[in-house]
C-alpha cells in the first residue's frame, strides 16, 4: 500500500509554481504512468502545480478519480525539478525528484527521510 501512495506521489507527479512550455521540459499537462493504471493531468494550483488523477484502472486499490498530489518543487537544471509533495488524501508529505525529457517523465518519490523511495515513468498524452 505504501508503494501505491509513493506511486501516486511520484507521479506525479512533480511543481514548479511557475509556467513552462511543453516543449522546454514542462511537467504541465496529461501523463499516463508506465503501468497503465493510471492518468493524471498536471496544472497550476495557486502558487504550485496539482497532479489530478483523471482515471484510475478499475480494481486499483488506494487510488482513485479526483485524488490530487500537491507538488512544490523548482528547477535544477536541464529538465529536473526537486522538491516537495503533498498527498492531502493521505496525509503524507514525499520528498519529489523529477525529469522530464519532451514526452517522457520520470518521477522519484521518497519517505521516511528518504528511505523508502519509488520511481515512475510516464508518457505525456
Amino acid at each position: 500500500m505504501l508503494n501505491r501512495r509513493i506511486a501516486l506521489a511520484a507521479f506525479v507527479l512533480l511543481g514548479a509554481g511557475q509556467a513552462f512550455a511543453a516543449d522546454d521540459g514542462s511537467m504541465k499537462g496529461v501523463w499516463s504512468r508506465g503501468d497503465g493504471n493510471a492518468r493524471v493531468k498536471i496544472d497550476s494550483c495557486g502558487s504550485a502545480l496539482c497532479a489530478t488523477n483523471l482515471w484510475i484502472k478499475p480494481g486499483t486499490p488506494s487510488e482513485k478519480v479526483g485524488d490530487k498530489l500537491i507538488m512544490n518543487v523548482s528547477p535544477a537544471g536541464d529538465g529536473k525539478y526537486e522538491g516537495k509533495a503533498e498527498d492531502p488524501q493521505r496525509g503524507l508529505t514525499y520528498n519529489l525528484q523529477v525529469n522530464v525529457k519532451g514526452a517522457s517523465m520520470t518521477t522519484r518519490g521518497c519517505v521516511l527521510a528518504k528511505i523508502v523511495c519509488k520511481s515512475v515513468s510516464w508518457s505525456r498524452n
